[in-house]
């Protein structure tokens, strides 16, 4: 592959190559370049043969990238909608910050952007070390503990799951310390379930765009080659018939990919306009690395509670953070459907 790459670096301007054609001298007053190109012309189509086979030799490769970033965006679109544990979260922060802004014009709210996420741990309590983050994901880690004993104890899905409110009110004769640590174990999975969702945030959707276009032209161009330049080339007819078999194959993979490009770009832009509501083409992407981020936070808080001790002693629902910073706002509406 290297050396096609090399010899298509190659192809002369049509002045020079009716330089070398009109060349009838010696050929050891050429230099190598010159005495090899000489010979290369002479060979019918030379070049476009060379970008015929650097396409055979990587479109199978490419396209399979291309399928295996695409099928990553429509995993992680999925679990952003579907993950159990995310949207509960999503539900705290905003119980949270109604309860914080009860009262004010920002009180009542229905939802809010998820870049609001990266922003709560800019809201710290009084003891400066405390953050609306760390008060929200104590507050799921209960949560989550609760429901993780229940699991446990009934060794079966839960059938019928309370409301929010009343599994945290509801007293559980257990630890404070073993509640922790189940909701804790819970709460870092997050990472693991949306693993896709990470992977997605490190994808490309122009480069993905571009490498389906240039599969697309250099389909255009092979067929091209078969169906004018090399009909009147009789005696090369395997290359011919290599090139043609492998034409019609690559022309269902590279029809199908570019639908299946059009379709997930459709899904990503469907899932940002479902959290963030008519979001715009730019938002698809990077909604994955919004929620990427969060994690890598959170992760890093739930170590925190970890080795720290920082227990559920009481109902988050009983505790009161004091403010200093101002809480961040939520005046995007976040479609729950």
């Amino acid at each position: 592959m290297e050396l096609l790459q090399t010899l298509l670096r190659m192809v002369p301007t049509s002045q020079e190559e009716l330089k070398l054609r009109l060349f009838t001298g010696d050929l050891s007053r050429l230099g190598p370049a010159e005495r090899f190109l000489k010979v290369i012309i002479d060979i019918p189509f030379a070049f476009k043969r060379f970008e015929a086979l650097q396409f055979m030799g990587i479109a199978e490769e490419e396209v399979s990238s291309v399928k295996y970033s695409l099928q990553t965006l429509e995993v992680a679109c999925d679990q952003l909608k579907n993950n159990r544990l995310f949207l509960k979260l999503l539900e705290a922060v905003l119980k949270t910050g109604n309860r914080m802004n009860d009262g004010t014009y920002r009180g009542g709210a229905l939802a809010f952007k998820l870049d609001t996420l990266l922003k709560l741990s800019d809201v710290r309590g009084t003891d400066g070390k405390t953050t609306l983050l760390h008060f929200v994901i104590q507050e799921i880690i209960r949560y989550e503990g609760i429901r993780a004993l229940r699991i446990a104890r009934e060794s079966q899905s839960i059938s019928s799951l309370q409301s929010y409110e009343s599994v945290l009110e509801e007293s559980i004769p257990e630890s404070t310390e073993h509640l922790c640590t189940l909701g804790i174990q819970e709460v870092s999975g997050l990472s693991t379930e949306l693993e896709d969702v990470k992977k997605a945030a490190a994808i490309d959707a122009e480069s993905i765009a571009v490498s389906v276009a240039k599969l697309e032209n250099s389909l255009v161009k092979a067929r091209e080659l078969l169906n004018t330049e090399m009909t009147n080339v009789e005696e090369d007819s395997k290359f011919s018939s290599s090139l043609s078999c492998f034409v019609e194959q690559m022309e269902e993979e590279v029809k199908w990919i570019s639908k299946e490009e059009k379709r997930i770009t459709a899904l990503v832009e469907s899932t940002a306009d479902y959290f963030h509501g008519n979001a715009g083409k730019s938002e698809g992407l990077r909604l994955f690395i919004i929620v990427r981020d969060f994690l890598l936070m959170l992760d890093r808080v739930c170590a925190e509670v970890r080795d720290s001790g920082m227990h559920m002693g009481m109902s988050p629902k009983k505790q009161k953070l004091a403010v200093v910073s101002e809480p961040p706002s939520q005046d995007k509406i976040l479609h729950h459907h």
